[in-house]
């Protein structure tokens, strides 16, 4: 039987799907708004439908005009990426009511684990560590309040139950500023996301951001493909990524791992996720579940040769597929650069047409990206131009090899943060590997002149 799978999505993952259905022999859809009609995976895909104007919201978050394009081509499937509705529940339940599989999760387990104070709740029943706090609805007693605080222990961070992509968090390091920053916190996530609701962690104050890759068969079988270290980050934002995340206590990170795959062997879970946590003296700390692929996929595939998006599809398609964490080989290390369309020094974003261009190549690189010579960069959507991966036998060689892979690397016309990248693989606390999720404005930005 000949599948046909809708690509609910733009840019580099949506050429990443199409290219994995290709080699599965499946047929493909691609959709787009009106600004997006070069988009590189539109020139392979069987067929493409246009779903409207620029803006997310009447384009790629728009659901009816989505199915209705699944109707008009008849597909089997509908694959999300990640961002835009990749963990939206409503979306997955109404592609699996109108007929067509969601590539991915269920809408219940989805609606789960994307509500922050759930997933906490529901992680701790099978042993998964989780960062003290206070999740319950906070009482209206302001010194109720203090004194929930106070046995937290200060600082703590407040954070959106609905937040995401480093929104919707203030860090509170005493009491006299407490009740204030909770009024505000609430007030802009209502503003961001339509829900007041909060809660209160114990603020982890130097740790490092630690991902583990899950992959289940929706049956009742799991495997996990180890960890991620995404420690290099610019608000919350993710720039650097590398697996498998090194110097980790291995007691803890045994249990942590075999804890994580229970987890999804008990909830079937179906396809991809990871389960992010911080990590600081020894310990880890759940913070949310993702339930979608994740823009740092390639690390993990390099250093397993698991191809993760054709077992997304292949799980969902109820093609045979064999899960077996003994046959999970893990060889070297591998690094992912994200280069944007953005100013290396203000990190504004640089729309605009790419002039010329050059990609890197070579023995143990890999180049995901949709962007050629001409292509013209939208200022509508996220900034990411391309990927950038490294594998070699150790994490300095990796380093080494990226480094000749961006001096290969040029795009011309736009900026790009490629210069950020250079500097921050040469520089010493990097090179050691001693970074934690502060070093970019703690330590870098403030020795280093861009």
């Amino acid at each position: 039987m000949t599948y046909k799978v809708l690509i609910a999505n733009r840019g580099e993952i949506a050429l990443r799907a199409l290219r994995a259905c290709r080699e599965l022999g499946m047929k493909t859809v691609g959709v787009y708004s009106d600004v997006d009609r070069d988009l590189k995976h539109l020139k392979f895909a069987d067929e493409t439908v246009c779903i409207g104007p620029a803006s997310p919201a009447e384009s790629y978050l728009n659901i009816p005009s989505i199915l209705s394009a699944a109707e008009l081509t008849e597909v089997d499937a509908i694959y999300p990426g990640y961002g835009f509705l990749a963990e939206n529940h409503e979306f997955a339940g109404q592609c699996n009511k109108s007929g067509y599989k969601f590539i991915g999760p269920d809408a219940e387990t989805i609606k789960k684990m994307g509500d922050k104070i759930t997933a906490k709740k529901f992680v701790e029943k099978y042993n998964i560590p989780t960062v003290p706090g206070y999740s319950k609805d906070l009482p209206n007693d302001e010194a109720k309040i203090k004194h929930i605080v106070k046995n937290i222990g200060y600082p703590v961070i407040l954070k959106a139950t609905a937040g995401g992509g480093g929104r919707g968090m203030r860090v509170v390091d005493k009491e006299e500023n407490l009740i204030n920053l909770i009024e505000i916190t609430k007030q802009e996530a209502l503003n961001a996301f339509g829900n007041e609701k909060i809660y209160i962690e114990k603020y982890i104050e130097n740790p490092r951001h630690i991902e583990i890759q899950i992959i289940g068969d929706g049956k009742g079988d799991a495997i996990h493909l180890g960890t991620r270290d995404c420690s290099v980050q610019r608000r919350h934002q993710k720039i650097i990524e590398e697996a498998p995340a090194l110097n980790l206590d291995k007691n803890n990170l045994d249990k942590t791992l075999q804890a994580c795959v229970n987890l999804c062997k008990e909830i079937k879970y179906e396809g991809a996720g990871t389960l992010e946590f911080l990590y600081e003296d020894a310990g880890f700390y759940f913070i949310e579940m993702n339930t979608r692929i994740q823009v740092e996929h390639p690390v993990t595939e390099m250093i397993t040769g698991f191809d993760i998006v054709k077992a997304q599809i292949k799980i969902a398609l109820g093609i045979n597929y064999d899960l077996d964490q003994s046959k999970v080989n893990f060889k070297g290390h591998a690094l992912e650069c994200r280069i944007n369309a953005e100013d290396p020094e203000t990190f504004q974003p640089c729309p605009g047409e790419i002039t010329k261009m050059h990609t890197a190549g070579g023995f143990g690189i890999r180049y995901d990206s949709h962007i050629y010579s001409g292509y013209n960069v939208s200022p509508y959507y996220d900034s990411l131009l391309a990927k950038i991966i490294t594998q070699a036998n150790s994490r300095s060689s990796a380093i080494k090899r990226m480094l000749s892979a961006l001096d290969e690397f040029f795009v011309e016309g736009i900026k790009t943060n490629q210069s950020l990248h250079q500097k921050i693989l040469k520089n010493e606390i990097f090179v050691n590997n001693k970074h934690t999720i502060k070093y970019l404005e703690r330590d870098f930005f403030k020795n280093n002149e861009l």
